[in-house]
Parts: structure tokens; sequence; C-alpha cells
């Protein structure tokens, strides 16, 4: 939960991420937010997969080939779930993946709000 509420931008969560030893998905909640130095974070320091996963949010189909090339099904349907992909959706809800769609479904606001304020469709990397 701390994760979905740094993504929502409170930066409290973000801080206690750090603090607390998980400075990956502090990384990664800002890559999500935009943030294209703490996306080059993730792959210069062993969490390729997390900034692969923010690079197939922004739809990037080199990230979704990975992804299945890796068995990453759960994370590939994460990343498609954040655009409101109808079949990812329900592959979260049929396997009880509840974090996931309450993550992505903060993540697709995310993107909407970054997206109004910047005139594109997704925040690109």
């Amino acid at each position: 939960m701390a994760l979905k509420k740094s993504i929502e931008g409170d930066t409290r969560f973000f801080k206690w991420l750090m603090e607390a030893g998980y400075p990956e998905l502090g990384a990664f909640s800002n890559a999500i937010r935009g943030d294209v130095e703490a996306l080059h974070w993730l792959f210069n320091n062993r969490y390729e997969w997390l900034g692969i996963i923010v690079n197939a949010i922004d739809g990037i189909e080199n990230a979704y080939q990975w992804l299945t090339k890796a068995g990453l099904t759960a994370d590939m349907m994460f990343a498609l779930a954040c655009r409101k992909d109808s079949k990812a959706i329900k592959w979260l809800e049929d396997h009880d993946l509840i974090l996931y769609l309450m993550m992505a479904d903060e993540v697709y606001k995310v993107n909407e709000q970054l997206s109004a304020e910047m005139g594109g469709p997704y925040v690109w990397h």
C-alpha cells in the first residue's frame, strides 16, 4: 500500500520506501510519474525489470515482448491494466491480484493527469 500511495504522489510514503530499504520501489513510483532519472536508476541498479514495466506502461512494444519472454505474465497484465486494457483487468481479477488492480487504477489516474498537463496520451520516458 505504501507503493500505491507513493505512486499517488504522497511524498511521505516515497520517503518511507526509501528509508525502509525499498529504494527500488521509490524509484519505480517516481519513474511511473515521469521521472527519467528514477527510470535510469532502476536500469543502472539491477532493477531493470521494474524499468521495463514502466516502459510497458508507457506502451513500448519491446517492453511487452521482454516481459512475455521472461515469463512475467502478472507484470505484463499489470502494465496493460494501467492502460485500462479490459482483458488484462479481467486476468488480474481472475487471479485475485487485487493490489495490482488498485495500483493499476492509480497509475491510470496519474497518467491521465500527466497527459492533461503535458498534452500527450501518456508520458514517454
